[in-house]
């Protein structure tokens, strides 16, 4: 745990912690559960373990061949934690909006989905006025909760944090005159201390959670060999999903509370 704790101090943006430890138990749930499990033995942890040992052969000592089989294995988890920060930052661009022209078709119907959702809002406000008023408070209350979720701006965008971030960007537009988009790192580097602090931490926090969408997905694609690695990718991608919209959220109004300043 020292060795640990002193690797994270040498290694800029606790790349060790953030990266290569995921990466390494992406690589031994992919070597073991997927190439040495499969789905018919897929709780045979004594199975991983012989073949484990067969492959490294402990009782021999340090071979060759386990040599390259430890070689192997860390290139594999270094190369996966290199590759995510490439594989984070088009979730990121998919996340604001950014998307690419293949995907076009299916931007416009999660658009066309998003003004659907919002122009029932007047509606779903009716039916709670109504219902309120025929004695059903506690439907009246759900009703109130979900139009609450539903953003009074019209959506022009295939996904809720892109709609959000271009929210914040009109607001900020018309209360400062300023084009965010353009004046961003004009911002960041003007702000108070605690603010840039604050700007820096949530734009973190966006980033590990493009980061962790990537593990989820990751871990999801093993689980066509080894089902368990599936339910682990989904709850990650599920848990991800929830931070990076917080993340999302968190960030506009830091910025628009900064801008405003």
């Amino acid at each position: 745990m020292g060795l640990l704790v002193e690797l994270q101090k040498r290694i800029p943006d606790g790349w060790l912690l953030r990266r290569l430890l995921p990466a390494t138990l992406f690589v031994v749930v992919a070597v073991v559960g997927g190439g040495q499990l499969g789905w018919a033995r897929w709780s045979d942890l004594n199975l991983a373990c012989q073949r484990i040992a067969s492959g490294l052969r402990p009782d021999q000592g340090l071979t060759s061949s386990s040599v390259a089989v430890l070689v192997l294995l860390a290139s594999a988890a270094a190369a996966a934690a290199f590759a995510v920060p490439f594989a984070a930052s088009a979730v990121a661009a998919l996340t604001c909006g950014a998307w690419p022209w293949w995907l076009s078709p299916l931007a416009q119907q999660l658009t066309h989905r998003h003004h659907h959702r919002w122009s029932q809002r007047e509606r779903i406000a009716v039916e709670a006025v109504r219902a309120r008023a025929n004695g059903h408070e506690t439907r009246a209350a759900r009703l109130d909760a979900r139009r609450a979720r539903i953003s009074p701006d019209q959506p022009t965008s295939p996904t809720w944090s892109s709609n959000r971030l271009r929210t914040a960007e009109q607001r900020i537009k018309q209360t400062a005159g300023t084009n965010i988009a353009e004046s961003w790192t004009t911002l960041v580097l003007t702000a108070p201390d605690p603010a840039r602090e604050a700007l820096i931490a949530t734009r973190d926090a966006f980033d590990r959670a493009c980061e962790a969408v990537v593990w989820g997905l990751a871990f999801t694609i093993v689980g066509l060999w080894w089902w368990p690695s599936a339910l682990a990718g989904v709850l990650v991608c599920f848990a991800s999903w929830r931070a990076l919209r917080r993340s999302v959220e968190t960030l506009c109004r830091i910025t628009e509370a900064v801008a405003a300043l």
